[in-house]
């Protein structure tokens, strides 16, 4: 039974962020496409899509917040309560955006609505990803979490490759088709989506570390005061031990459609072709690295993959400039397997850092503030690089080497941190025996 519920809350992990990132995706590639077209008229396209993914970084904005929110109510009311809330709240998010009237319908307040309801998927993704992990993670074998924990990894990629479907279908309308009605397709989707994934996830049950620290009465009043007074320095290392998993996707998946599109001259419809096959080749390797990290140990292989993304930009451009569709798919997939391997395990990774007390609040403070600092900030940093810079790509792939500096930095800190504290336990028990005698 135990098993079961552990394949089960994998199951559920992976498609409930399916979904939750298929309607972030939707929003990101919306961003890059259309929605400065249709909710920021007035301005010259540069302008147009720079606004866009400013209303693109309101998301990220709104994660920190809800990962102080959920983060707390996970840890103090259970993960499964909070998953099915996110979840809903996505949906209803996601499927207003398509709803909203054009700039030219209602003028200003079509892009207030939308910057409100960008905010409320910000707020849904910042308080699933936490509970998603744990579920998948603490539900799983002693020998396996972090390998478990990789299927709410696989969400993401997963959730690009239903968003890019989708995207490519509609783009083969007209231009006049496609800014008018063909865009909101994508969005309207998600409340079919939304009633999916809430009818699986309410299948599983709690989980049972949660149910434990219930029976043993061991759920802390306040978790983030308990969180940031005995557990700041693992906050910090997490968070950006994560740095090039988060950005690095929307620097590959978001960014890297306006610079094809408006740089190399590539068409919307061939690049979302490309980003679909990348995709694939990145959802077939999250799992075989996450399980080769767990033979060769998480913190080595973590290591190896962030000094491969360091490295991995250089070709990755070289390809991308020879505007051969093959050699482009080729360079990205090359960057892409490398930050998705790092992806994969470090969510198992950061879950260990932390007790289960504040495990929620931990890994979701973790990944939220970092996801606002430099996700949400990365596809307008390189648009303006690539402006500035025009036919030069060498800034890019600087700004790509120091999102994978930072999550090396960070997984050595763990790491370090982790050592240390097992030194201590072995020193404490070595001293018990003296104390009892």
């Amino acid at each position: 039974m135990k098993i079961e519920q552990s394949k089960r809350a994998a199951a559920a992990a992976f498609i409930g962020t399916t979904v939750e990132f298929y309607d972030f995706y939707v929003y990101a590639t919306a961003a890059a496409l259309v929605l400065g077209i249709v909710f920021f008229p007035q301005t010259d396209p540069v302008t147009g899509t720079l606004a866009a993914f400013a209303t693109f970084a309101v998301g990220f904005i709104a994660r920190p917040v809800a990962a102080l929110i959920f983060g707390h109510l996970g840890d103090k009311f259970g993960r499964k309560k909070m998953l099915l809330f996110t979840m809903l709240l996505m949906g209803i998010a996601t499927t207003g955006i398509g709803l909203i009237p054009s700039y030219n319908s209602i003028g200003i307040w079509a892009p207030v609505l939308l910057i409100v309801l960008r905010f409320m998927q910000g707020l849904s993704v910042g308080g699933e990803w936490g509970g998603a992990v744990l579920m998948a993670s603490e539900h799983a074998p002693a020998h396996k979490k972090t390998f478990f924990a990789s299927f709410a990894q696989m969400g993401s990629p997963a959730g690009l490759i239903l968003c890019l479907l989708v995207f490519r279908a509609i783009t083969s309308l007209d231009e006049k088709d496609l800014f008018t009605w063909g865009w909101r397709i994508p969005f309207l989707l998600s409340f079919v989506f939304m009633l999916i994934g809430l009818a699986i996830r309410l299948g599983v049950e709690e989980s049972p570390e949660f149910k434990q620290m219930q029976e043993k009465q061991e759920i802390v009043k306040f978790p983030i005061k308990e969180l940031l007074k005995y557990y700041w320095p693992q906050v910090l290392f997490a968070g950006l031990s994560i740095t090039i998993g988060t950005a690095g996707f929307f620097f590959t998946n978001t960014f890297m459609i306006t610079y094809v599109t408006q740089y190399v001259g590539i068409s919307r419809p061939t690049i979302l072709d490309a980003l679909f096959w990348v995709t694939v080749f990145e959802f077939i390797a999250m799992p075989v690295a996450a399980w080769y990290a767990s033979k060769i140990g998480s913190h080595r292989f973590l290591f190896w993959a962030a000094i491969l993304c360091i490295a991995v930009p250089y070709p990755m451009f070289m390809l991308v400039s020879t505007k051969n569709i093959y050699l482009i798919v080729l360079g990205i997939t090359l960057a892409v397997i490398a930050l998705s391997s790092l992806y994969s395990v470090v969510a198992g990774f950061m879950a260990e850092a932390f007790p289960a007390k504040v495990r929620y609040s931990g890994i979701s403070i973790s990944y939220q503030m970092i996801a606002a600092i430099t996700s949400g900030t990365t596809p307008i940093i390189g648009t303006l690089l690539a402006q500035h810079y025009a036919g030069e790509w060498l800034p890019l792939a600087l700004l790509f080497s120091f999102l994978s500096l930072l999550s090396l930095i960070g997984i050595c800190g763990i790491t370090r941190l982790r050592k240390r504290h097992l030194n201590q336990e072995k020193i404490e028990k070595t001293q018990q025996p003296q104390q009892i005698a």
